[in-house]
């Protein structure tokens, strides 16, 4: 079994990774996982599944074997692990996280890179790097103050908790929780949802919200056409008015 599988569901890949016990991450592990993301850029798949496999979703650097490594071999790793989770973090297209077990450390940055984060009833969360002694990679962080509320993302980083479901709810780390046998399925409609919206658009719109403040004001202007429209408009928008003339009907 290949360390990062890939495989199609109706123009949706789900992405997912095989390292029993915990899918720690480890060299190889990165290297799969970077190939695989490299492989989608290139594909761009109308949507992405991301998730682990056993009972985990990922937990984070493998700690049998990062203090082990040379000097070389830790620079190497961490510059890896910022490859992959800005490269999940800023991919173009439409990314949900079907978090289907334990996601620590490293492993919930990987969930919080998500679009959308589907989590399961069962299992525990947070961000533990503090208490290990790994400080946290640049790219980690980025996702952190990205994605959490300031007040979440202190008590995560600055305290190490592990959160059950419901409170990682709470702190939206999650934007649903679902049974545990359901993750994937509900990740798979969501990415089916994504999908379907119009895709120059999108990534267009994504990639400004990923962007560093300072560089967000003219972005993209040669995706747009003249008058700021995006040419998917003329198909796209009728679909939207004949949806909200059919709600108005009902009430």
């Amino acid at each position: 079994m290949a360390l990062v599988d890939v495989e199609d569901h109706d123009g949706v890949a789900v992405v997912r990774m095989n390292r029993p016990p915990a899918n720690a991450l480890d060299p190889s592990l990165l290297a799969a996982g970077l190939s695989a993301l490299e492989e989608l850029r290139a594909a761009s798949p109308g949507a992405v599944v991301l998730t682990g496999s056993g009972k985990f979703f990922s937990g984070g650097a493998d700690l049998r074997v990062v203090p082990a490594l040379s000097v070389a071999e830790q620079t190497e790793m961490a510059r890896d692990v910022n490859q992959l989770f800005s490269g999940w973090h800023g991919f173009s297209r439409p990314l949900v996280c079907a978090v289907n077990g334990h996601a620590v450390a490293g492993g919930l940055i990987l969930a919080l890179c998500g679009d959308y984060r589907v989590g399961p009833a069962s299992g525990q969360f947070g961000l533990t790097e503090v208490k290990v002694g790994i400080p946290f990679p640049s790219a980690a962080m980025d996702v952190v103050l990205a994605e959490l509320t300031p007040p979440a993302a202190r008590r995560l980083v600055l305290r190490g908790e592990l959160f059950d479901s419901s409170t990682a709810l709470s702190l939206d780390i999650f934007d649903e929780v679902v049974a545990d046998d359901a993750v994937v399925e509900r990740a798979l409609e969501m990415a089916s949802e994504f999908a379907a919206l119009p895709p120059k658009t999108y990534e267009a719109v994504k990639a400004r919200l990923r962007a560093d403040p300072s560089s967000r004001r003219g972005m993209f202007a040669g995706t747009q056409t003249p008058g700021w429209v995006s040419s998917e408009a003329a198909t796209a928008a009728p679909a939207v008015l004949d949806r909200s003339s059919d709600t108005k009907s009902t009430d």
